[in-house]
Protein backbone atom coordinates (compact mmCIF):
# COMPACT_ATOMS: atom_id res chain seq x y z
CA UNK A 1 0.00 0.00 0.00
CA UNK A 2 1.21 3.64 -0.85
CA UNK A 3 1.04 6.93 1.39
CA UNK A 4 0.87 10.39 -0.18
CA UNK A 5 0.41 13.51 2.25
CA UNK A 6 -0.01 17.37 0.98
CA UNK A 7 -1.58 20.34 2.48
CA UNK A 8 -3.46 22.65 0.97
CA UNK A 9 -3.00 26.32 2.43
CA UNK A 10 -5.76 29.06 2.50
CA UNK A 11 -5.91 32.64 3.07
CA UNK A 12 -9.33 34.40 3.09
CA UNK A 13 -10.24 37.33 2.43
CA UNK A 14 -13.70 37.15 4.36
CA UNK A 15 -14.01 36.29 8.05
CA UNK A 16 -16.34 33.07 6.75
CA UNK A 17 -16.05 31.61 3.43
CA UNK A 18 -16.85 28.06 1.30
CA UNK A 19 -14.27 27.11 -1.21
CA UNK A 20 -14.89 24.17 -3.64
CA UNK A 21 -11.17 22.19 -3.19
CA UNK A 22 -12.45 19.61 -5.47
CA UNK A 23 -10.33 19.93 -8.42
CA UNK A 24 -7.25 20.84 -5.86
CA UNK A 25 -8.05 17.61 -4.43
CA UNK A 26 -8.57 15.47 -7.09
CA UNK A 27 -4.78 16.98 -8.50
CA UNK A 28 -3.45 15.94 -5.77
CA UNK A 29 -5.32 12.01 -6.34
CA UNK A 30 -3.37 12.32 -9.64
CA UNK A 31 0.27 13.41 -8.40
CA UNK A 32 -0.23 10.40 -5.98
CA UNK A 33 -0.59 7.89 -8.52
CA UNK A 34 -2.81 5.92 -6.41
CA UNK A 35 -5.78 4.49 -7.79
CA UNK A 36 -7.61 2.53 -5.60
CA UNK A 37 -8.11 3.63 -2.16
CA UNK A 38 -9.12 6.52 -0.08
CA UNK A 39 -8.22 10.02 0.47
CA UNK A 40 -8.81 12.03 3.91
CA UNK A 41 -9.16 16.14 3.75
CA UNK A 42 -8.59 17.30 7.08
CA UNK A 43 -9.14 20.82 8.25
CA UNK A 44 -5.82 21.30 10.38
CA UNK A 45 -7.20 24.51 12.42
CA UNK A 46 -10.53 24.33 14.89
CA UNK A 47 -12.28 27.22 13.81
CA UNK A 48 -12.48 25.38 10.13
CA UNK A 49 -13.94 22.66 8.18
CA UNK A 50 -14.01 20.05 5.51
CA UNK A 51 -17.52 19.41 4.00
CA UNK A 52 -19.19 17.47 1.16
CA UNK A 53 -22.77 18.80 -0.18
CA UNK A 54 -23.85 20.36 -3.18
CA UNK A 55 -22.06 23.79 -5.37
CA UNK A 56 -24.80 25.64 -5.40
CA UNK A 57 -24.37 29.15 -4.44
CA UNK A 58 -27.90 29.62 -2.57
CA UNK A 59 -27.52 26.51 -0.58
CA UNK A 60 -23.75 28.44 0.73
CA UNK A 61 -25.18 31.17 1.46
CA UNK A 62 -28.67 29.84 3.44
CA UNK A 63 -25.28 27.94 5.29
CA UNK A 64 -24.08 30.97 6.58
CA UNK A 65 -27.33 32.36 7.50
CA UNK A 66 -28.29 29.02 9.04
CA UNK A 67 -24.96 29.42 11.43
CA UNK A 68 -24.84 32.78 12.07
CA UNK A 69 -28.44 32.31 13.54
CA UNK A 70 -27.47 29.17 15.66
CA UNK A 71 -24.01 30.54 16.59
CA UNK A 72 -23.92 34.35 16.07
CA UNK A 73 -20.76 36.45 16.29
CA UNK A 74 -21.97 39.11 18.04
CA UNK A 75 -21.92 39.92 21.10
CA UNK A 76 -18.88 38.25 21.23
CA UNK A 77 -19.02 38.98 25.24
CA UNK A 78 -21.60 36.52 25.67
CA UNK A 79 -19.14 33.20 24.70
CA UNK A 80 -17.00 32.27 27.88
CA UNK A 81 -14.35 31.29 25.40
CA UNK A 82 -13.87 35.18 24.07
CA UNK A 83 -12.79 35.86 27.83
CA UNK A 84 -9.42 34.67 27.12
CA UNK A 85 -9.34 37.68 25.15
CA UNK A 86 -10.31 35.76 21.47
CA UNK A 87 -13.28 36.97 19.64
CA UNK A 88 -13.63 33.63 17.67
CA UNK A 89 -15.77 31.25 19.58
CA UNK A 90 -18.45 31.32 17.60
CA UNK A 91 -16.05 29.94 14.62
CA UNK A 92 -15.41 26.95 17.08
CA UNK A 93 -19.01 26.12 17.22
CA UNK A 94 -19.59 26.72 13.16
CA UNK A 95 -16.63 24.37 12.69
CA UNK A 96 -18.27 21.84 15.13
CA UNK A 97 -21.55 21.67 12.99
CA UNK A 98 -20.09 21.37 9.76
CA UNK A 99 -17.19 18.82 10.16
CA UNK A 100 -13.24 18.39 10.82
CA UNK A 101 -12.83 16.24 7.95
CA UNK A 102 -14.61 13.67 4.73
CA UNK A 103 -13.25 10.78 3.63
CA UNK A 104 -13.57 9.87 0.11
CA UNK A 105 -13.12 6.44 -1.92
CA UNK A 106 -10.80 6.60 -5.11
CA UNK A 107 -11.74 4.94 -8.23
CA UNK A 108 -9.96 4.14 -10.63
CA UNK A 109 -8.04 7.23 -9.57
CA UNK A 110 -10.87 9.12 -9.29
CA UNK A 111 -12.43 10.87 -6.20
CA UNK A 112 -15.66 8.31 -5.63
CA UNK A 113 -18.79 10.70 -5.95
CA UNK A 114 -22.42 10.67 -5.12
CA UNK A 115 -24.36 13.52 -7.66
CA UNK A 116 -23.75 16.71 -6.88
CA UNK A 117 -21.18 16.06 -4.30
CA UNK A 118 -17.87 18.14 -3.95
CA UNK A 119 -15.54 18.91 -1.19
CA UNK A 120 -15.60 22.44 0.35
CA UNK A 121 -12.80 24.32 3.25
CA UNK A 122 -15.16 26.16 5.61
CA UNK A 123 -13.65 29.06 7.04
CA UNK A 124 -15.31 30.27 10.33
CA UNK A 125 -12.48 32.92 11.42
CA UNK A 126 -10.46 33.80 8.00
CA UNK A 127 -8.16 36.40 7.33
CA UNK A 128 -5.32 34.71 8.26
CA UNK A 129 -3.48 31.46 6.82
CA UNK A 130 -4.80 27.88 7.53
CA UNK A 131 -3.99 24.34 6.23
CA UNK A 132 -5.89 21.39 5.25
CA UNK A 133 -4.05 18.43 4.80
CA UNK A 134 -4.96 15.48 2.10
CA UNK A 135 -3.80 11.97 3.20
CA UNK A 136 -4.04 9.09 0.38
CA UNK A 137 -3.90 5.66 1.14
CA UNK A 138 -4.29 2.71 -1.40
CA UNK A 139 -2.67 1.37 -4.14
Amino acid sequence: MKSFRECLWFNTSERVEFINITQKVQELVDKSGIKEGLCLVNAMHITASVFINDNESGLHKDFKVWLEELAPHEPTSKYLHNLTLEDNADAHLKRQIMGREIVVAITKGKLDFGPWEQIFYGEFDGQRRKRVLVKIIGE
